[in-house]
């Protein structure tokens, strides 16, 4: 889709992962599966798990404080939280409003959204869109997830995959420095009986769910979809930009699967040292995996203000949504 000019600038981010951590092997005492296969399959070793008390409301806080406390900003005039999540808390409240409550924000709208992997590359397209269109100024945009507590542990297929963690960016009007470029978003519904979570309903367009409130996942045929519609997208983006993928410095998918990105990567023409992944030592943490795989290049040293960025979430939904940004945070406080 053709962008309005954008006159909104990601400022500041932090993030926040549980100490638990559930290593490979951990798991090979769990269920019949080896660290060996799990690297070679995924690229995983580690995934970090919520604790008693954690939630994605908590995690949401220590990643908005990490935020703060890492760039000095203030958040009273935040007029806008959106929060990224298929694990909330609770149905209602939203994870949002109870940001808002911790924080003590005096006036703002709240509310999650759900685009499963997504969501965060979601709810950053929705910030600008907000603060283009004139309607807010400052929008503070969370993802937050507690996966284990949905995931099948007699399930080898999918036990091995999930983290939880929380992150959070900071999109701020500013017409001199706008930070998007270029979006482009697609669904297949008809592919959404390949990874479900039941809630009300047990069926799903007449056919039986298994009705456990665990995910359910058909591995295979994400994959086929995420490796032929990715790379489309990437090459829809580009153009819209009047982009090469050489003209882009870091290409951030959702860390579902090392595979999955090298698959991604061969048909999109980008070379896998351009990737900036977070799935090796948190899993795949849904839609907080793009924003903790950033988080990690800055921490690395490999993210620099001025690199142009291609994002790309895809998961449940079947959903996708890719971005193109200008990377230029705020000096650190």
């Amino acid at each position: 889709m053709n962008l309005t000019v954008s006159t909104a600038r990601i400022t500041a981010i932090g993030s926040y992962v549980p100490e638990k951590k559930l290593t490979n092997a951990d798991l090979e005492q769990m269920v019949d599966t080896s660290d060996e296969w799990i690297v070679q399959r995924t690229g995983m070793r580690e995934r970090r798990i919520a604790g008693e008390n954690e939630y994605s409301s908590t995690m949401a806080y220590k990643a908005v404080e990490d935020l703060v406390n890492r760039y000095g900003q203030d958040l009273t005039d935040v007029d806008c939280i959106i929060v990224s999540t298929t694990t909330p808390d609770y149905a209602f409240p939203s994870v949002a409003c109870q940001i808002q409550g911790y924080f003590h924000i005096p006036s703002t709208a709240a509310f999650d959204l759900n685009a499963t992997c997504a969501g965060f590359t979601y709810a950053l397209h929705m910030a600008n869109g907000l603060i283009t269109s004139g309607l807010h100024r400052k929008v503070l945009v969370v993802a937050a997830e507690t996966l284990s507590r949905v995931t099948d542990y007699t399930d080898r297929s999918t036990c091995i995959l999930f983290g939880d963690g929380a992150a959070a960016v900071l999109v701020e009007r500013d017409e001199q420095r706008p930070s998007f470029i270029a979006a482009h978003l697609g669904t297949n519904g008809e592919g959404g009986i390949h990874v479900y979570r039941t809630n009300l309903s047990t069926t799903m367009n007449g056919e039986e769910l298994l009705t456990s409130e665990k995910m359910v996942q058909n591995g295979r045929e994400v994959y086929k979809w995420a490796t032929r519609t990715v790379p489309q997208g990437v090459e829809t983006l580009l153009a819209q930009a009047g982009m090469t993928a050489g003209d882009v410095n870091w290409f951030v998918p959702h860390s579902a699967n090392f595979r999955m990105v090298e698959s991604i990567c061969e048909k999109a023409g980008i070379p896998v040292e351009k990737t900036l992944t977070s799935m090796e030592y948190y899993g795949n943490t849904s839609s907080v995996s793009i924003p903790l795989a950033l988080q990690l290049g800055l921490d690395e040293g490999k993210l620099q203000n001025g690199d142009t960025l291609l994002l790309y979430g895809f998961g449940g939904g079947l959903t996708h949504a890719g971005l193109i940004l200008k990377w230029d945070l705020d000096a650190r406080g």
